[in-house]
């Protein structure tokens, strides 16, 4: 067996052993399954009645938005299950076995990626339920939930290295819930971004969130021509905008949390 198959075969040991922890933990399980469900029904219910979106339902704008932070509040999940691995000593015991070095990231991320794609199936039925609708053709309506699942791998890598930089639970923690709020809420998600002032416009803008949330209501048909648009090249062209941006954090962070995960098992 070759390096590169030695990989993939470890990886999906990992990917097996990360979705076989969360069905055994109910707490994490809950986070996957019910976070979603409040999330839409609390936006839905509480902001639905207040809050105005022209010419359309308020309920078929925000669950996109929902789908968005969902996928990023979700993606602590790597980190967090990282940061306990190295804490209960689980990294150091799997460094002693004959595997790759990469099989632990690709394993973590993965996993978290099909309780992510989970997450998203969730909310989706839960929005029909309450109202929201897919007014474009089934290619496209696919197209946004692969946008959607990219970007929440993307993120995963993210966290991964954060964790791997910090190596506690709490401390982590305490710093993706300051970091995944803004990024969740200084965005399109739940209003219209052109209705912020100046410079948190400017940030909602060029967030990667607002451009993953713009281009998954334009493929599920959740935008209406009265709706403003701004005038910055992300939300002039999300779609593309999203998958630069994915790329972009791949790039840069699946090279650094390698070589976090090399220092800390070097240790």
């Amino acid at each position: 067996m070759n390096s590169l198959q030695l990989a993939v075969a470890d990886g999906l040991t990992i990917t097996r052993r990360n979705v076989l922890k969360i069905r055994r933990t109910p707490d994490m399980l809950g986070a996957v399954v019910l976070l979603p469900i409040v999330f839409v029904l609390m936006f839905a219910y509480v902001f639905g009645s207040v809050i105005d979106i022209p010419g359309m339902s308020y309920r078929e704008f925000m669950i996109p938005g929902v789908f968005a932070q969902t996928v990023v509040l979700s993606g602590q999940l790597t980190g967090y299950t990282l940061t306990l691995d190295l804490q209960k000593g689980i990294i150091d015991r799997f460094r002693t076995l004959p595997m790759s070095p990469s099989a632990v990231l690709v394993g973590q991320t993965t996993g978290d990626l099909l309780m992510n794609l989970s997450s998203v199936m969730v909310m989706a039925l839960v929005g029909l339920l309450v109202g929201w609708r897919v007014h474009t053709s089934p290619l496209e309506a696919v197209g946004g939930f692969v946008v959607l699942v990219l970007f929440a791998y993307a993120f995963s890598w993210v966290t991964a290295a954060v964790a791997l930089a910090l190596r506690t639970p709490e401390v982590f923690n305490n710093i993706a819930t300051l970091v995944s709020f803004p990024l969740s809420f200084i965005a399109n998600t739940f209003i219209d971004s052109t209705r912020l002032p100046g410079p948190l416009k400017a940030f909602a803008d060029w967030n990667p969130v607002s451009a993953v949330t713009l281009a998954t209501r334009q493929l599920f048909g959740n935008t209406n021509p009265a709706m403003p648009v701004s005038g910055a090249w992300p939300m002039q062209h999300p779609v593309a905008a999203s998958l630069l941006w994915t790329a972009l954090i791949l790039v840069i962070f699946v090279p650094l949390a390698t070589r976090l995960y090399q220092k800390a098992v070097s240790r």
